[in-house]
């Protein structure tokens, strides 16, 4: 398991992807029969609303919720500052009038037809959101097909190969009106791959024009490839050093997906029959369960806990078993370089993003907190998620923010606790005792004339309390009414739930709790 490793769980419900890095992992997506992953999808749809206070419309693309497009979204979109812009040879740059998000409106008036790029899945209540910037992504290339721009990314440092790639980028015959972006992977491609890359592209992109003229909006005409094919297209490179495969038919599709790239990349795919699941054969399903984990164990003996809201991220760092030197102030900064570390990892492997805020070990010297900082911004450079993170504050909160664009690993795994509600919490049996009494007293003012026995159902833990620690009360109240106060125990009552019933008449309710 050195170096870089992906494992793929092939089954007929679910599609696992882990990212090994020597042995430890990094990152983990899961795909399952009938979910409908729509990022990176394109839709032909249709203008439904207007908002010009929140300067953004909604358009419905066929979902179950209108997708979010903001004014700022629907404006011809500058390259991104991690690339940079190549001017093409022999073809002098169009002088467009420039459109303000002012004439959105106009542009795209209700009911009109636009063509949309999903840059944000569905979360929680919200709808997807859009761009009417689209683009498709190849193995080395992305194309745009409504800008004419060229780039390429800043992340390829060598300035031979940087020049070797615009010398290449002059050759390629692009379509005008159109443009491409050199991805990261392209370093040390050959030009043959960029033209077979493009062809691909370009036939995708008249594949989706075809779609668009000959059906009425709203419909999707693009959907990204399934887990199998993204993981061949985005995580095949040079860095990685094997792919292992359960299932025979995957691996020979994701051969046949790698034949097409190179004939080296198609010989790191390897199937691995195995007796016992692959996830658990490899200890990988191990670290998957820690992923789940509130607590996160540093090897230095500190921890993490991780709390995940809606929209914001809390990570408390905390030295726990940690005593290090007698030096506190090396023993903070290595326990905060460790989080630090870890911090970048889980937000990759958990899938969280977001607004993310750190409270580190306060650290008092300034070049401590630089050090820590420079960890951060070191390790997110492997994310492919776009990431900002800013500097560590004089009480010592870290503030970043992460991409997201789908949900996150737990809230795709997992559904909301039946009996908490998702709280991960519940009131005490004392808190109940108290709550229950005084609507008991309430009972009995309000129904003093005219209520005898009153019957009263609460959780069997409740119950205990009322016959031990809160007899003496009990029977308190039961002085103050003219008739019994008669108490059942139910073992699959909710603890937060009781009922108040009149015993005359047929346990007629006075009072019912809701969880």
């Amino acid at each position: 398991m050195e170096g870089s490793t992906i494992i793929i769980n092939a089954e007929k419900l679910e599609r696992r992807v882990a990212l090994l890095e020597n042995g430890v992992l990094e990152e983990y997506t899961i795909e399952r029969e009938g979910e409908d992953n729509i990022v990176g999808g394109i839709f032909k749809g249709r203008v439904k609303n207007i908002e010009p206070g929140l300067k953004a419309m909604f358009v419905d693309i066929g979902q179950e919720k209108n997708a979010f497009l903001h004014f700022w979204d629907a404006l011809p979109a500058a390259l991104d500052s991690s690339l940079e812009e190549i001017e093409r040879e022999g073809r002098p740059k169009k002088q467009q009038r420039k459109i303000t998000s002012k004439d959105i409106p106009d542009i795209y008036p209700i009911g009109s037809e636009i063509m949309v790029q999903v840059t944000k899945g569905p979360i929680g209540t919200k709808g997807p959101r859009v761009t009417t910037n689209v683009s498709l992504a190849g193995r080395y290339l992305v194309l745009m097909p409504f800008t004419d721009q060229f780039g390429i990314s800043r992340k390829i440092e060598d300035p031979k190969e940087r020049l070797r790639l615009r010398q290449i980028m002059q050759k390629l015959n692009v379509p005008d009106g159109m443009g491409i972006i050199m991805r990261t992977v392209a370093q040390g491609q050959r030009y043959r791959h960029f033209v077979r890359d493009l062809a691909m592209l370009l036939e995708q992109w008249y594949s989706v024009e075809e779609k668009k003229e000959a059906n009425p909006a709203p419909v999707c005409v693009y959907k990204e490839p399934d887990l199998i094919e993204r993981t061949a297209r985005d995580f095949l490179t040079d860095t990685v050093d094997n792919i292992i495969c359960d299932n025979a038919e995957t691996t020979e599709h994701m051969r046949a997906i790698a034949g097409k790239i190179s004939r080296r990349a198609k010989r790191h795919i390897q199937h691995f029959p195995v007796r016992t699941p692959i996830f658990e054969e490899l200890g990988i399903e191990k670290q998957i369960n820690e992923a789940f984990q509130r607590q996160v164990l540093l090897p230095c003996g500190g921890y993490l806990v991780i709390d995940e809201t809606e929209a914001l991220i809390a990570i408390d760092v905390n030295t726990g078993r940690n005593k290090g030197t007698k030096d506190l102030d090396k023993t903070i900064l290595d326990t905060n370089l460790e989080a630090a570390y870890e911090i970048a990892r889980q937000l990759r492997l958990r899938n969280i993003g977001g607004l993310v805020v750190v409270d580190f070990i306060d650290m008092r010297h300034r070049k401590d907190q630089q050090a820590v900082y420079k960890a951060m911004k070191d390790r997110l450079k492997r994310d492919k998620a776009k990431t900002q993170v800013l500097q560590i504050t004089p009480i010592g909160l870290m503030e970043m923010t992460r991409q997201r664009l789908n949900e996150s690993l737990r809230e795709s795994v997992h559904d909301p606790c039946p009996y908490c509600g998702g709280r991960g919490r519940v009131k005490s049996v004392m808190t109940m005792s108290v709550e229950i009494q005084r609507q008991i007293y309430a009972c009995i003012q309000k129904y003093r004339d005219t209520i005898g026995d009153m019957v009263i159902v609460v959780n069997s833990e409740v119950l205990s309390r009322f016959k031990n620690e809160d007899a003496s009360l009990l029977m308190e109240l039961e002085r103050q009414h003219s008739g019994r106060l008669i108490f059942r125990g139910d073992h699959n009552q909710h603890r937060e739930s009781f009922a108040i019933y009149d015993a005359r008449y047929d346990n007629k309710p006075l009072y019912q709790s809701g969880q």
